[in-house]
């Protein structure tokens, strides 16, 4: 199939042509000409959207669908489709399934699911054995049959001595070692995050210590082993700086932020809104700036929407008592548009492409690389309307957007909305 998209500015702060507008002529998902002007044949697929820009295909982290088990939540079909209508052309799913993704034969359902959809699925394996944090699972073979990580998603590692045996094992096949930065011994029983908002309203508080003792540790363990570790949805103004100078020290880390960890803080809890019940919490103003600047000077590798679609009558009742999660595909690139510029809008959205195994580089002729379609400039409000997940509860719900998407190229197959 041949695809020209016509007067598309290109986006690729890495690249010899960022903010340049060109046409561009894909061939079978190559890039088999890049000019000023190319006329347009009968046989090619034609784009032209006002104020069409192209990047690099968007990559998303950290996605929880519910598929196999808890279909309610979220189908991988209907996963996939939001994840496409929202920019991505490349996800990792999450092991909180039933059953867990633990064995190769769970990451091949996964790839088999999603195999002839245009997003590419990245399957998440679990770290230990039904994600119970006792045993490791079959690391090895879940990385030969595609899992890009190990994960036991929103669980800390309690037992240190499993995350040192994992992350020299996996130095055996190169894999990458994820562990959720939070002490669960300090966290307790607290649900936000621990301040005067905390206090006045009597939730049970999460002290940022829990996240900065548990990443200190894993440092000190990374330090000792080797071996590549990532750490999921930071939220905190000294995280950042632990993190910071590990990377300065050598130590093979990354991290990622959850998009609505950059937009909320903490204040919104006021109204006991059960949308706002986020793992980690949301933080104060003070934290938000200490995350963009992270991002910004690189030490925070990417944004991740944190998608995790929770029934209804998980939600819907008192906030002792509400699960944590909030979808966030389809309000991710909006959001990210209020909060940075253009070129960081899009390093946040492909720079832990690289660090999970997919394929990157930059925007010119010869290339096969999968590409995200937008424009970036329009304003909207954010509603409930605009939900395409199975669930609808959403923290950014009535937040400002800015920007919006077109659609994709993956796979040899364009998807527009």
């Amino acid at each position: 199939m041949k695809i020209l998209l016509k007067s598309a500015t290109i986006v690729d702060p890495q690249g010899g042509l960022h903010l340049k507008k060109r046409d561009l002529l894909i061939e079978n998902g190559t890039i088999i000409q890049i000019a000023s002007k190319i006329d347009a044949t009968e046989k090619m697929r034609v784009v032209e959207k006002d104020n069409l820009h192209v990047s690099l295909g968007w990559m998303d982290s950290s996605v929880s669908f519910g598929e196999p088990g808890y279909e309610e939540r979220e189908t991988i079909e209907n996963g996939l489709n939001v994840a496409a209508a929202s920019g991505f052309t490349d996800i990792c799913i999450n092991p909180n399934t039933n059953p867990v993704t633990d064995n190769k034969g769970a990451v091949q359902f996964l790839k088999s699911k999603a195999a002839n959809h245009a997003v590419q699925v990245y399957p998440v394996g679990a770290m230990t054995k039904g994600a119970t944090g006792d045993d490791l699972a079959e690391l090895y073979d879940m990385q030969q049959e595609g899992a890009r990580s190990f994960y036991d998603y929103k669980k800390p590692v309690k037992n240190a001595n499993l995350l040192k045996i994992a992350l020299q094992y996996c130095q055996n096949f190169n894999g990458l070692v994820q562990s959720f930065p939070m002490d669960a011994a300090i966290a307790h029983k607290g649900m936000v995050n621990e301040g005067v908002n905390s206090t006045q309203l009597g939730l049970k508080g999460i002290p940022m210590l829990a996240e900065e003792l548990q990443i200190t540790r894993d440092l000190y363990i990374l330090e000792y082993t080797g071996g590549k570790l990532h750490i999921p949805t930071i939220s905190t103004k000294k995280s950042v700086q632990l993190i910071k100078d590990a990377k300065k020290k050598g130590l093979d880390v990354t991290c990622s932020v959850a998009v609505h960890n950059l937009m909320l803080t903490d204040d919104a809890l006021s109204s006991f809104d059960t949308r706002y019940k986020l793992m980690p919490p949301l933080r104060t103003k003070k934290e938000i700036k200490a995350l963009l600047n992270g991002l910004q000077d690189g030490t925070i590798d990417g944004v991740t929407s944190d998608h995790a679609p929770i029934d209804i009558e998980y939600k819907k009742i008192e906030f002792d008592h509400a699960q944590y999660g909030s979808i966030g595909l389809e309000s991710c690139f909006g959001a990210l548009g209020n909060v940075l510029n253009l070129s960081e809008v899009i390093t946040a959205l492909t720079g832990l492409r690289e660090r999970f195994g997919l394929e990157t580089g930059e925007i010119k002729e010869g290339v096969k690389i999968p590409l995200t379609l937008f424009d970036p400039s329009p304003a909207w409000m954010f509603e409930s309307d605009a939900i395409l997940s199975t669930s609808v509860t959403s923290a950014l719900v009535r937040q400002q957007m800015k920007g919006k998407v077109y659609g994709i190229i993956s796979k040899n197959k364009l998807k527009l909305n």
